[in-house]
């Protein structure tokens, strides 16, 4: 017989709610948030087990270690709440959601693959974060005194005309900002030297840094955020999940002529999905302008000008070129292939 767990997380505690396939509530305990005692616990639910946990600082951990103990384990993003709020309604939530198959939106869980890589791709995206915060900390306080910069204030050796222009209570914090942005600029070359060591691991980052515009580091990223391509059916998914989704909006969609009912033509777009991942959008961004800043005589940047020419606006024909490299690298990452702009173009329509 079924059983359907719902696990409210916490860093002491967790709060584990039992219920049956007909909804009825059969077992609430708090545990402690351990891993043995979470593992005994669901071990002891009888039956075939489902369980349910909502997104977050734990799931990654509890998915590798109940995974194996369980028939299903699926992860949730949190709900906003309305009304009254605790523990024990949020785990009874979860278990009869999951039961009634009314989750809006299931998270991705695969923790153990690729952890080495994606560790090394975090611990980059941490330190890369810290140093453009640092930089910009430098930036805006010579900005505050009326001193115009350049970038030679990042540069330890050159620094130094820029510091005395400062007055000496803003020179002194001007100079332990600059202790920071030093510090930080060895971590970051420690965090990609790491990265490509673990890049180096994998062919299908060599294989995709074949796609136009795409780098070591940001196929790193994809990886290591992306997993695996077959999560993406069609490539609308992949663009709606690398935030380049375009989203339109359409109201009072038939029209009445003669005697016939007829779609009308009012579509309006509303931007780009929100729901995305902004690293992957980043990514293929990049890539863009990487194919239009240096890759001139290459087919899609020639599409780029003809859109252009066309009259379309540079934001736009930017966004369609991105949306065309995801598609090639989505086609490339399911058969494992290296770039050829003739059958990447064939397989490209048919995702």
């Amino acid at each position: 017989m079924d059983r359907y767990i719902g696990l409210d997380v916490h860093t002491q505690s967790c709060t584990m709610a039992v219920v049956g396939p007909s909804g009825k509530r059969l077992r609430r305990e708090v545990l402690e948030t351990n891993g043995q005692v979470l593992i005994s616990a669901v071990r002891s639910v009888p039956g075939r087990r489902h369980l349910c946990i909502e997104e977050g600082t734990q799931s990654a951990w509890l998915h590798e270690l109940l995974g194996p103990h369980v028939d299903e384990l699926v992860v949730t993003q949190p709900l906003k709440s309305k009304g009254s709020k605790s523990d024990e309604q949020d785990a009874w939530n979860l278990a009869d959601r999951l039961r009634r198959g009314e989750l809006e939106s299931v998270i991705f869980k695969a923790p153990s693959v690729f952890a080495g890589l994606r560790s090394a791709v975090r611990g980059y995206l941490f330190v890369t974060n810290d140093k453009v915060r640092s930089m910009n900390r430098l930036n805006v306080l010579y900005r505050s005194r009326g001193v115009s910069v350049t970038h030679e204030i990042y540069e330890p050796e050159r620094r130094g005309d820029f510091l005395a222009k400062l007055p000496e209570h803003h020179r002194r914090l001007a100079e332990l900002l600059s202790e920071e942005l030093d510090g930080l600029t060895a971590l970051h070359e420690k965090a990609h030297e790491w990265l490509i060591e673990e890049s180096k691991k994998h062919s299908i980052i060599k294989k995709l840094g074949t796609a136009p515009g795409m780098g070591p580091i940001g196929c790193a990223k994809l990886v290591a955020i992306g997993v695996t391509p077959h999560r993406f059916r069609r490539i609308r998914q992949f663009w709606n999940y690398c935030g380049l989704g375009v989203v339109t909006r359409t109201s009072a969609d038939w029209i009445k002529k003669g005697d016939r009912w007829v779609r009308s033509k009012v579509n309006q777009t509303r931007g780009l999905n929100k729901n995305r991942q902004p690293v992957l959008k980043a990514v293929f961004k990049t890539a863009a302008t990487a194919v239009i800043v240096t890759m001139r005589e290459h087919p899609l940047r020639k599409k780029y000008d003809e859109a252009l020419r066309a009259g379309t606006h540079p934001n736009l024909a930017k966004l369609t070129l991105a949306r065309s490299i995801a598609a090639i690298v989505l086609a490339m990452w399911k058969h494992k292939e290296a770039y050829d702009p003739n059958r990447q173009e064939r397989r490209k329509r048919t995702l």
